[in-house]
């Protein structure tokens, strides 16, 4: 009984207690009203692509809307060959299966700015180009119907997978992008392609990741707390990373 009573209690102070402070600073702020009535538009983050004729790959999360705003992101990927155009990929749960270029690389996400995720430029995005695109190209839910807000696969669900794909991109999406540690029914766990992070999930309910780009991270209904190694933070549920 005292050590189920130790579970409940680490489980209430680490994922439950940042979560309901993390909801109650969202409820302090002002949101738009619906769908309508939000920011869709560029965000001015990217320049655009003929003043930036390099070969580029970005991925962007930004905090999605409603109360799921509080605590939840939605991630994109971006990509620009040399001298091309940008290509934006989103996983969504209505029209195409896989959304391309439905709105600018950079634009607001329920009114809340892109943030950064990585980025890549000049010979290395040229070269990872095709691979992250062979990476869309093979996600296994890319068809109509494979949507599922909670707990995947949904659009954290697909960009997590190119990042396991391309593990050159070198980064994991953040903390609170829920849905990305779905790895798929009757998947238990995933090694990224060069075997150096390690993923476990039931069902994206619960499990953990370790490895030089994960750090350490428990995830447990979405929700993850933990430590980035390779840039030194704590994963907080609610807050995502919080540097040290």
């Amino acid at each position: 009984m005292k050590f189920l009573l130790r579970i409940v209690s680490v489980i209430l102070l680490v994922f439950v207690l940042p979560t309901l402070v993390s909801a109650g600073l969202w409820a302090t702020r002002e949101h738009p009203s619906g769908w309508s009535s939000a920011k869709w538009g560029s965000s001015g983050l990217l320049p655009s692509a003929q003043d930036s004729p390099e070969a580029a790959i970005y991925v962007f999360s930004a905090m999605t809307g409603g109360l799921k705003g509080a605590i939840a992101s939605h991630a994109w990927i971006v990509t620009k060959t040399k001298d091309g155009a940008y290509q934006r990929y989103d996983k969504v749960g209505w029209g195409a299966p896989i959304r391309r270029n439905h709105r600018a690389p950079d634009a607001f996400w329920y009114s809340n700015p892109p943030r950064l995720v990585v980025e890549l430029k000049g010979p290395e995005a040229e070269r990872l180009i095709p691979k992250v695109e062979a990476a869309i190209e093979a996600y296994p839910y890319g068809q109509p119907g494979g949507y599922r807000i909670y707990p995947g696969p949904n659009s954290n669900t697909f960009v997590a997978h190119v990042l396991r794909q391309v593990p050159d991109l070198g980064a994991v999406l953040p903390p609170d992008a829920v849905g990305r540690d779905y790895l798929g029914e009757g998947t238990f766990y995933a090694l990224d392609s060069d075997g150096r992070d390690l993923h476990v999930s039931l069902g994206g309910l619960a499990g953990f990741s370790v490895g030089m780009r994960s750090g350490l991270e428990v995830n447990f209904l979405g929700l993850v707390a933990g430590v980035d190694l390779a840039r030194p933070a704590l994963k907080v549920p609610g807050f995502g990373a919080v540097g040290l």
